[in-house]
C-alpha cells in the first residue's frame, strides 16, 4: 500500500515544484525588455489659431444694439400679436359650448344622419351621444365644424405654435367602426 500512495504522491509534487518561482522570474524579466523597448507613436497636437477680432466697422446700417433696432423689432412683435389676437379674439368671446370641455381624441364619430336636410354627426363621448352640426364646437382649441361628410367631420382649430403666434389648422375626426 505504501507503493501505491508513493506512486500517486509522485505525480502531484513533479507538478507542484514546476510551478516554482523560476519561470515566473522570466516572465517578469521579459516584461520589463519589452516595456523598455515599446514606445508609443503619438503625432503632437497643432498649435491653436490665434483669433483676430474684427471691428464693426458698418456704420451707414444700423447699429445691431441701438435703440432704434429695439424699437423697430418691439412695434414688429406688436403688429404680429394684434394680428394673432384678432384670430383668437372672438373665440374668446362667445359662449363655450358642452363638447369644448373634452379632448377630440377622446371623442369617436359612430355615425351620421341627415336633420331637415342638413347632415348630422353622432359624436360619441364618455358612453354619451351628441349630436353635431356644421358651426358647432368641439375640443379644447376652438374646433369649429366647417364639415360633415358620412365618414368624417372636418374641423378648423386654432393653436400656437413654437413661437407662441395662433395660426390655425385642419382637424378631422374620423368614422370609427365597431368591434366585433
Amino acid at each position: 500500500m505504501n507503493k501505491a500512495l508513493v506512486l500517486s504522491v509522485a505525480p502531484v509534487l513533479v507538478l507542484l515544484s514546476a510551478c516554482g518561482s523560476g519561470g515566473e522570474d522570466e516572465l517578469r524579466q521579459w516584461i520589463v525588455e519589452e516595456r523598455n523597448q515599446t514606445r508609443p507613436k503619438v503625432t503632437p497636437i497643432p498649435a491653436p489659431k490665434q483669433f483676430v477680432p474684427e471691428a464693426y466697422t458698418s456704420t451707414a446700417a444700423v447699429e445691431p444694439f441701438s435703440n432704434v433696432k429695439l424699437t423697430q423689432a418691439l412695434k414688429r412683435e406688436s403688429s404680429q400679436a394684434v394680428t394673432n389676437g384678432a384670430l383668437v379674439a372672438p373665440e374668446l368671446a362667445r359662449r363655450k359650448e358642452p363638447l369644448e370641455s373634452f379632448p377630440l381624441d377622446s371623442m369617436s364619430l359612430v355615425g351620421n344622419l341627415t336633420k331637415a336636410g342638413q347632415p348630422v354627426a353622432l359624436v360619441k363621448v364618455d358612453n354619451l351621444l351628441y349630436q353635431v352640426k356644421s358651426g358647432n364646437y368641439l375640443g379644447q382649441n376652438y374646433g369649429k365644424v366647417t364639415k360633415i361628410t358620412e365618414t368624417q367631420v372636418v374641423l378648423r382649430e386654432i393653436v400656437q405654435d413654437a413661437a407662441g403666434e395662433w395660426i390655425e389648422r385642419a382637424a378631422t375626426l374620423e368614422l370609427q367602426e365597431r368591434a366585433k
